[in-house]
């Protein structure tokens, strides 16, 4: 008599950093999981609301213990692999706090381990293992609860939402995000001469990078950023800028991170201006072809005669960061950051990037996924 082999699962554990994905999700096509970082996140891995047991955990979240998904501290994304819970409303996506993936080609499900990772692209009637995953704001596993025939794994999630700590003590006290702190690397004049090219120039509007179709293009959206900049070209201006950095950034790079920096990308006076709204939602740096070279981001503060515009770090709390004239922070490029919204004045400051040559190499090796718009690396 033989035994059939059970389905392999991917198995996600406390501890375990959460993978990261795209899914559809209501109203986004192309909903990337790992941009709902800074604030506690719970998956459901429900599969199906056809039946009791996923209905009746849907009803819970839905229903009586809809407070507690405010997205400010708690956000709930369910994981459906029936196309009927979509087009029947039995899962409904409720802002703020209450969203679905719709995994009909059980991608996510897969990679969680809720169907057995060797399965067709089509979920089909394969075994499905439901739990809950409860995450902390920087996306590692806290809690995993599989559900149980008695409803009991309800009363195990809901007193974990109803215990958890405030975001920016997590881990039991309070934290500082994972950046460097560097004051004086440009001097008062030398600030005033980079905010008057500026004034003197004026600036263009500034977007973002996007991936579409296998290309690295310029996108706009006032939502999500509001910011104008202005392009040095002065090589002998350039090179003083260079100097100041190798001189005062690199060594704390190298000595922090054990990295030679070797490169720098952009040369920007930027400018968040209270008049237009300036700011720039949360975001990573490194996130398409065109831009995964990138490794460390510089922010340098020109003035101070401003309110808002403080860099903030969500994945570690809802501290900000203000650096008086001629301070940098400077942080890996993989981190979650935001700019708040200029409320009175202008933020003028100096956004350069940092590599090294190996990533110089990844840079050249992306060219061909650069779409119009994106000026072609030359080594």
């Amino acid at each position: 008599m033989t035994t059939e082999a059970r389905p392999p699962y991917n198995m996600i554990m406390r501890g375990d950093p959460a993978p990261r994905f795209e899914q559809s999700c209501a109203g986004n096509p192309r909903y990337v999981f790992d941009m709902a970082a800074g604030r506690y996140l719970v998956l459901g891995f429900y599969g199906t609301a056809s039946d009791e047991i996923g209905l009746a955990r849907l009803e819970a979240i839905q229903g009586k213990n809809r407070a507690l998904f405010d997205d400010e501290k708690i956000a709930f994304f369910g994981v459906s692999a029936d196309p009927q819970d979509q087009e029947s409303g039995r899962a409904r996506e409720s802002i703020p706090g209450i969203r679905h993936f719709w995994d009909f080609d059980g991608r996510v499900s897969r990679l969680y381990g809720a169907l057995p990772s060797e399965t067709a692209k089509e979920p089909g009637n394969v075994p499905y293992r439901r739990f809950w995953l409860v995450l902390d704001p920087t996306l590692r596993v806290r809690e995993v609860i599989p559900f149980q025939q008695d409803g009991s794994d309800l009363d195990q999630l809901l007193n974990c939402l109803r215990n958890l700590p405030p975001m920016e003590r997590f881990p039991g006290f309070e934290i500082q995000a994972p950046v460097l702190i560097i004051p004086d690397v440009f001097e008062p004049s030398f600030c005033r001469h980079l905010i008057d090219l500026y004034e003197e120039n004026g600036g263009q509007e500034s977007g973002f990078m996007r991936e579409v179709d296998g290309k690295t293009v310029p996108a706009f959206d006032a939502v999500h950023k509001r910011r104008k900049d202005y392009v040095l070209t002065d090589q002998a201006l350039m090179r003083q800028v260079q100097s100041r950095v190798v001189r005062r950034i690199n060594p704390e790079i190298r000595k922090v991170h054990c990295f030679n920096p070797t490169r720098m990308e952009r040369y920007i006076v930027s400018c968040y201006a209270a008049e237009d709204g300036g700011h720039f939602r949360a975001h990573r740096d490194n996130t398409t072809k065109g831009t995964a070279h990138r490794r460390f981001a510089v922010s340098i503060n020109l003035n101070a005669e401003f309110e808002g515009g403080e860099i903030s770090f969500p994945e570690y709390g809802p501290r900000s960061y203000k650096m008086p004239p001629g301070g940098a922070v400077v942080f890996s490029c993989s981190l979650l950051h935001a700019v708040s919204k200029v409320t009175s004045g202008r933020r003028y400051a100096f956004l350069p990037f940092i590599y090294d040559d190996a990533a110089a190499r990844i840079r050249e090796a992306n060219n061909p996924h650069l779409g119009e718009g994106v000026n072609e690396y030359k080594p």
